[in-house]
């Protein structure tokens, strides 16, 4: 009697399995085809995407994490390679590319080592320890910047915005980005939010502008009002300027004419009573984040009042940053205590638009970039590289320290693992070569962007003597980055860095990959060993 043993299933038979080397392949597979879609983007010479989505509509852009966001990736070891680029943007705003490349190329590294039967767990040992002493040399190579410094954060704002959209006029947005982040810093805080970016279709960008105060995409509710107040006074509500719907359904029985016309003069009264409190406060502008009722508007342009309605919170927040009022959530607390200041409110058509100008304020600590371009696509990816370019100088002020550009850092870096690895015992120290050897990914794919051999380059900047041997991708020539105004704060390096090998380490240590779900669910996930496309 043969005694056969019955197969254990413990998983739904629609379940997809794939362990061992077959899982970890498929995953750093998926990996690497995300860094290499973004890849021929960085850099001066880098390259655009263009992305059509499912409505049809056209992004085109050379920006890391909007690339990956709008490819609407599935497989998931692939989405933990674009979790990486909106980490990245989320703490900096740039460097999104840098770091997607550099996890692709510590997974491509893993592998080779992987086949050469070292355990993972070392592998990400070593990993860690190499990435612990990368960050200790860029903090110990990183140079000191002071919000003073104009020169130098104009070079790291030129920087951010090198090989994108905005490269044209690069030194003009540079200087109006530079003058807008000193306006709302505090100390060494920067915060992003309180520099609004607009974009204006149909002028150059050279005609870009900065804005002491506030531009927002509303028009004054009422055509009898004025145009343009001079020294305003600002009132922000948020309140509604209407007669509320009682909270219960609630009957009035009207049995007599003269009842509903007392009805209606009570209204009318209500109404005429909040614009009498809003004018006696001082005020000459107003701005309300709800409704303002039809004949409430009629009263406030005869007052002589500009009112604008429905203005979004964030721009409420803003306007009370740059004016120095105070929101008020009840018009019948409204005093001129609560108002601010503009120099001066106008309305004024830009294009199709009109927009309401709040300029000219004391002290604003909100401003206005208002961007130009020519069409649609061109301004969008200017505002894509403004906003880089803000996100740079904010991480640079708040950390009061900087490293050069153009592949410096990561030669630097570079040499100190391997310097490092030799010190390391077991097999350790082969990751830790092998964290120095993707490194060089930064510069090598800067080459290749540039058309240049990038065997030849990487051979030059090892031994180059400057201080920051970088890559002039114009000429091919190694240059002292620094010198050559190539600026990146730290904190895109130490990010980028930090990201990539966590998750870097984390894949590595996949061995099994289950997809589960009844059928329908599993349809939609991509069976394993499917990479992106």
């Amino acid at each position: 009697m043969t005694n056969t043993m019955q197969p254990i299933f413990i998983l739904p038979e629609d379940t997809k399995q794939t362990t061992g080397k077959d899982a970890l392949r498929n995953n750093i597979a998926a990996a690497k085809a995300v860094a290499q879609a973004v890849r021929s983007t960085l850099g001066p010479k880098g390259m655009d995407k263009m992305i059509v989505d499912s409505a049809g509509d056209v992004t085109i852009t050379n920006d890391g994490v909007t690339i990956l966001t709008e490819m609407q990736i599935e497989h998931p070891a692939a989405k933990m390679i674009v979790e990486i680029a909106k980490t990245q943007e989320e703490a900096v705003g740039d460097g999104t590319t840098t770091a997607v490349i550099l996890a692709g190329e510590l997974l491509k590294k893993a592998e080779e080592l992987l086949d050469q039967n070292i355990h993972p767990t070392v592998l990400a040992k070593g990993y860690r320890l190499a990435e612990a002493e990368a960050q200790r040399i860029l903090q110990q190579e990183a140079e000191a910047v002071t919000i003073d410094d104009e020169q130098l954060l104009q070079h790291i704002a030129i920087t951010a915005m090198t090989g994108k959209g905005a490269e044209a006029n690069k030194e003009k947005l540079a200087e109006i980005i530079v003058k807008a982040v000193r306006r709302v810093a505090e100390g060494t805080t920067v915060n992003s939010n309180n520099i609004k970016v607009e974009k204006q279709i149909g002028e150059s960008a050279d005609k870009s502008e900065l804005i002491d105060g506030l531009v927002i995409d509303k028009e004054k509710v009422h055509s009898e009002m004025p145009n343009k107040v001079e020294n305003a006074k600002i009132a922000l509500l948020d309140s509604p300027l209407e007669i509320k719907n009682t909270e219960i359904d609630a009957k009035i029985q009207i049995t007599d004419p003269s009842q509903l016309n007392a009805f209606l003069d009570m209204e009318e009264r209500t109404l005429r009573q909040m614009v009498e409190k809003i004018k006696d406060s001082g005020a000459t502008v107003l701005f309300s984040q709800r409704g303002i009722d039809d004949l409430a508007q009629h009263f406030l342009a005869k007052a002589g009042i500009l009112a604008a309605r429905r203005v979004l919170k964030s721009d409420m927040e803003k306007l009370a940053q740059a004016t120095g009022a105070k929101i008020v959530s009840n018009w019948k607390e409204l005093t001129a205590a609560d108002l601010g200041f503009a120099g001066l409110v106008r309305e004024e058509k830009r294009g199709a638009e009109e927009l309401l100008f709040i300029e000219k304020c004391r002290n604003p600590k909100a401003v206005t970039l208002l961007v130009k371009g020519g069409t649609e696509h061109v301004v969008e990816e200017i505002k894509r590289a403004v906003a880089d370019a803000i996100g740079d100088l904010a991480a640079a002020i708040k950390e009061g320290k900087a490293v050069a550009g153009a592949g410096a850092v990561e030669i630097k870096i570079a040499k100190g693992l391997k310097k490092y690895a030799e010190k390391l015992t077991g097999r350790e120290q082969l990751a830790a070569q092998a964290f120095a050897e993707a490194m060089e990914v930064i510069p090598r794919a800067l080459a290749e962007n540039a058309g240049l051999d990038p065997l030849e380059v990487i051979t030059q900047l090892r031994s180059a003597q400057q201080k920051w041997p970088g890559i002039n991708v114009f000429n091919g020539q190694i240059m002292d980055a620094w010198n050559a105004g190539v600026i990146e704060p730290l904190k895109v390096k130490t990010q980028a860095i930090s990201s990539a090998a966590e998750v870097a380490e984390m894949i590595i240590r996949i061995d099994d990959v289950i997809v589960g779900g009844n059928k329908k669910q599993a349809s939609n996930l991509p069976p394993p060993g499917i990479g992106m496309m």
